[in-house]
């Protein structure tokens, strides 16, 4: 092959040669090719192996791996996963910041602004309540002066608005010279083997 190759490069510029192998290195073309001596060395000879050996390494193999199907490995826990209790404790650690002083003002003017508002709102409440206690008065008034049995019968405690049973003691006192046992310490640290 090599002698049609030779004639064809022996007409295409050398650098026109050397770009082509420098660019296209992504597909065969002719001008990639070049003339190497054929390379003088006996091949490698292949290692004779045994075939009771190998079937010796194979059955090892399949032992452990039975072994290994029979008893699970126990698994190790990671100790990230397991949250401190230090980090659990919500108290404060770091200050507060110091805001500055519009800040401060702004937020004591817009708590007692607030205030204010609650406090009318309690007081309509109030009154509510009040002006809702006057109107009963005046109609169980009202009734008692139509009839004396219905306004008795009007005031009467309905027994039957809030059920409520209450069987026994609801409070048991302490037990006399009664000593609570201390109880039983069990470590249950465990031990992680592999």
């Amino acid at each position: 092959m090599s002698w049609i190759v030779r004639p064809v490069i022996g007409l295409i510029p050398r650098s026109v040669w050397n770009a082509s192998v420098r660019y296209c290195h992504w597909r065969m073309s002719l001008l990639a090719l070049r003339e190497s001596l054929p390379m003088r060395a006996e091949p490698k000879k292949k290692k004779k192996v045994d075939p009771r050996r190998e079937q010796a390494v194979r059955d090892r193999l399949r032992k452990r791996l039975k072994k290994l199907e029979r008893v699970p490995p126990e698994l190790i826990p990671i100790e990230d996963f397991i949250t401190r209790t230090k980090f659990l404790d919500e108290s404060r650690v770091r200050d507060p910041p110091k805001l500055p002083v519009e800040e401060t003002e702004r937020r004591a003017l817009l708590m007692k602004e607030w205030s204010r508002y609650k406090q009318k709102e309690h007081e309509k409440e109030a009154e509510m309540i009040q002006s809702m206690i006057e109107a009963q008065q005046q109609a169980l008034q009202e009734l008692r002066l139509e009839s004396e049995e219905l306004y008795q019968a009007a005031i009467k405690r309905d027994q039957g608005l809030f059920p409520l049973e209450l069987q026994g003691c609801s409070f048991t006192p302490p037990i006399a010279n009664y000593e609570a046992p201390d109880g039983k310490y069990r470590d249950i640290t465990k031990v992680y083997t592999q």
